[in-house]
């Protein structure tokens, strides 16, 4: 015991009070568990807000898409109609979500359209998933819309109709080349999901912020969050280099 206090004494000064700090933020009344807690917040909806915006991105960008390369080309009717009020939906959707900031869409969300719910998660799952669909929308759309029509050609000269050659021949090669710029979009939208604590979400970031609260020692807590950010982020960055080489090699 007297060689731990004999210890202690002999640590400088600064590490010292780097210990306290340590302890008074993350070990005492296991405040570590805020961060921790927050943490699984911030996968669950980083998870789920990336496969909504996923399905509700591909979906936009196969209406515009099509749009765009039959609309010019169909006789007026029904179908054409359809077609361009589809599109000109998309196109509101685009600019409202892209032009807005995503801070204003989530309190949107939460205290006025599901202002009964009160499920948090939910509501942030929505907000951010609408959010990042438009900006998916328009990654799916640049990567069909830069396959060569001699594909759409050989789909149809084996038999397929559009919405078949859509799926089995476009889809699957613009997913390919769009692979990259989806997997930057979810790192996005991961550091995005730090403003969810403006609607009383206790994600990371919160987390971080009721340590603060807690003991009035901002430095500890804070650069805790950020170097848990830090690390995540790189590390889907390296997994994002990697599938860009191994996409590469696939193509000689």
């Amino acid at each position: 015991m007297n060689y731990l206090l004999l210890a202690t004494l002999a640590m400088p000064q600064w590490l010292q009070k780097l210990k306290s700090d340590f302890i008074l933020n993350f070990v005492d009344d296991d405040r570590y568990m805020y961060i921790v807690k927050g943490l699984i917040v911030t996968a669950e909806v980083t998870f789920f807000a990336t496969l909504l915006g996923i399905v509700l991105g591909a979906l936009v960008a196969i209406i515009r898409s099509t749009h765009d390369k039959l609309a010019p080309t169909m006789r007026m009717g029904a179908p054409k109609v359809a077609l361009k009020i589809v599109n000109a939906i998309s196109q509101v959707y685009l600019t409202v979500i892209r032009g807005t900031p995503v801070v204003v869409q989530l309190m949107i969300a939460y205290f006025i359209i599901f202002v009964t719910s009160n499920n948090k998660v939910l509501i942030a799952v929505l907000a951010f998933g609408f959010n990042s669909g438009a900006y998916v929308a328009e990654i799916i759309r640049s990567g069909i819309m830069s396959i060569d029509n001699g594909q759409f050609e050989a789909g149809r000269s084996l038999g397929f109709n559009y919405a078949q050659t859509m799926i089995y021949i476009i889809i699957p090669q613009a997913f390919k080349n769009v692979l990259p710029a989806l997997a930057n979009e979810f790192i996005v939208l991961l550091k995005e999901t730090s403003i969810s604590g403006y609607v009383g979400l206790q994600d990371l970031a919160r987390g971080g912020d009721v340590i603060r609260s807690r003991t009035y020692s901002a430095f500890m807590p804070l650069l805790a969050v950020a170097a848990i950010y830090l690390i995540i982020v790189m590390f889907f960055s390296k997994l994002v280099t990697m599938l860009e080489r191994r996409l590469r090699n696939s193509e000689r």
